[in-house]
C-alpha cells in the first residue's frame, strides 16, 4: 500500500475508532469513572472515591458506563478526531506551520467537531450512569440508564440529552489542542536529547514520552471538566442547582466556587492526569505507529 500523499485519508477513520476503543476498554474507563466520581463528589478524597466505586460491583464498578455509552462514544469520537485533526494538521503544515502549532490547531478543531457531532449525548449518559446512584433514597433501586435517557428525552427532547454539550466542546477543544500541540512540540527537544535530526523517526519509547508530556500538561483545564460533570450529573446537588432553566458554564462555575472554593474546581485532577496521558499515548504515539505500519499519511 503506497503512503498517502496528503489529501483525504479515510483510513484515519478506522484507526481513530480502533485506537479509541482500545483506550477506553483498557485504562480509559477506570480513570474516567474515578475522575467523574471525584468531580461530582468534591468533598471525597481519592481513597473515599475508590471505595465508593468499588462498592458498586468491585472491579466492574470501574467500568460503569462502558457499555453501551463509552463504546458508542469511543468508536465515533475517535473516528471524527483522527480524521479531522489529521486533515487540519496536513493543511496547516502546507501553509508553513510547525508541528506544535499544527498539532494545536488540528487537536482543537478535532475536539470541537467530535463534541458536537457525537460526544454530547454519550458523555451526558455516561456521566448519568456513573452518578445516578446518588439520586436514590435508602434502599431504593436507582433507575437504569436507559430509563434516565427516556425520561430526559421525554421531558426535554434532544436538547436535554445534549445538556452540557457546550462545556464538553470547550473541554475537548482545549483537551486535544493541548494534547496534540504539547506532544508534537515535545518531539523537537526529545530529538535533540537523542541526537536525531528532524528527518529521523522517533523510537516507540520516545513517542510515548512525547505523548506522556502532552497528556500530563493538558490537564491544566480541569475546572472545565468539573463544570461539565456538574452540568451533566444526576446528583441531588446538581439537580437542585439545575432547577434554573438553563444552567450556563459561567453560572455553574460560580456555583462550584461558592460551594467548594478553588480546590473544588480541581477535584479529580490526579486520575485525569492518568487518563490524559493514556489517551494521548493511544491517540498520538500508538496511532502514529499504526498509521506508519498501514502506510497512512499523518
Amino acid at each position: 500500500m503506497a503512503p498517502a500523499q496528503g489529501g483525504f485519508s479515510w483510513s484515519n477513520i478506522a484507526v481513530g475508532a480502533v485506537m479509541n476503543m482500545f483506550e477506553v476498554t483498557t485504562l480509559g474507563q477506570p480513570f474516567e469513572v474515578i475522575k467523574t466520581q471525584m468531580a461530582s463528589n468534591r468533598t471525597q478524597t481519592m481513597g473515599q472515591a475508590l471505595k465508593t466505586v468499588w462498592s458498586r460491583g468491585g472491579v466492574l464498578g470501574f467500568y460503569q458506563g462502558l457499555i453501551p455509552w463509552a463504546w458508542i462514544e469511543a468508536s465515533t469520537k475517535g473516528s471524527v478526531l483522527m480524521f479531522t485533526s489529521s486533515e487540519v494538521q496536513h493543511v496547516a503544515k502546507s501553509f508553513g506551520m510547525g508541528p506544535g502549532a499544527a498539532g494545536l490547531l488540528g487537536g482543537m478543531t478535532g475536539g470541537i467537531v467530535q463534541a458536537y457531532a457525537t460526544m454530547g449525548f454519550c458523555t451526558c449518559m455516561k456521566t448519568a450512569e456513573i452518578t445516578r446512584s446518588k439520586q436514590a433514597g435508602a434502599g431504593i433501586k436507582p433507575p437504569s440508564t436507559w430509563q434516565v435517557f427516556a425520561d430526559i428525552y421525554r421531558r426535554e427532547g434532544i436538547r436535554g440529552i445534549n445538556k452540557g454539550v457546550n462545556a464538553v466542546a470547550v473541554r475537548q477543544m482545549t483537551n486535544w489542542g493541548s494534547r496534540m500541540g504539547f506532544a508534537r512540540l515535545a518531539e523537537s527537544p526529545v530529538r535533540k536529547l537523542s541526537g536525531k535530526n528532524e528527518s529521523e523517526k522517533l523510537s516507540a519509547m520516545e513517542r510515548i514520552l512525547c505523548s506522556t508530556i502532552g497528556g500530563a500538561l493538558s490537564t491544566w483545564n480541569q475546572p472545565i471538566e468539573v463544570i461539565r460533570v456538574e452540568m451533566q450529573s444526576m446528583s441531588k446537588a446538581a439537580s437542585q442547582h439545575h432547577l434554573a432553566e438553563k444552567p450556563s458554564i459561567l453560572g455553574t462555575l460560580k456555583y462550584i466556587y461558592k460551594e467548594n472554593g478553588i480546590r473544588g474546581l480541581y477535584r479529580g485532577v490526579s486520575p485525569r492526569i492518568g487518563l490524559g496521558v493514556w489517551q494521548t499515548v493511544c491517540m498520538v504515539s500508538f496511532a502514529d505507529t499504526l498509521r506508519e505500519w498501514m502506510h497512512i499519511g499523518k
